[in-house]
């Protein structure tokens, strides 16, 4: 449900980067505002839900399953006593490498659902279809054009979701989360 509340904002949001200086509002209330009044030729409030989920729900699988995967992969190859047996510190580091792995591949399954959202809010796709503006676009610019940048800032975000969440859990005595396999 949260993607819900979030497709009218997220709309408003590309709207306002995609969009040539001077030709579309900046300020919050009359970007709205317009994109309400334009709902035929902006799909507001709801026209970006579809690619929104493209993107969010392979992001969010791959967040949790590559970060529990890689954490595993660490305690197993490379920290190979017992997680209990390193600081909490190294623990803090590990969840950090392996939040920032993990984001490197969210970066990479999102990423082309995340171009079509962009390529949705520019005013030469008005009134296209999404498959329409994927196939003007091109496959190999969808999965490539910006990636390398969204790689570096999704990695840093994921590695720092995951290591404020530890280090919150760490604080009230909770441990961080993940380890080897146990034999």
């Amino acid at each position: 449900f949260a993607d819900i509340a979030l497709s009218p904002m997220e709309m408003v949001k590309v709207k306002v980067q995609t969009s040539p200086a001077g030709t579309w509002p900046t300020a919050l209330v009359p970007a709205t505002q317009k994109m309400a009044a334009e709902s035929a030729s902006t799909r507001f409030p709801f026209g970006s839900l579809k690619p929104l989920w493209m993107r969010q729900i392979p992001y969010t699988m791959a967040k949790f399953f590559f970060f529990e995967k890689v954490v595993e992969l660490f305690y197993t190859y490379v920290f190979t006593k017992p997680k209990s047996e390193y600081s909490k510190a190294t623990q803090l580091m590990v969840t950090f490498a392996s939040g920032y792995l993990a984001g490197v591949i969210c970066a990479i399954v999102s990423h082309p659902a995340d171009s079509l959202v962009s390529q949705l809010g520019k005013a030469d796709n008005k009134g296209k279809s999404i498959g329409q503006i994927a196939k003007e676009v091109g496959m190999k610019k969808l999965f490539t054009a910006g990636l390398g940048v969204r790689i570096i800032m999704i990695g840093t975000l994921t590695g720092l979701q995951w290591w404020i969440y530890d280090t919150f859990k760490t604080v009230f005595g909770l441990g961080t989360t993940g380890g080897a396999v146990k034999k």
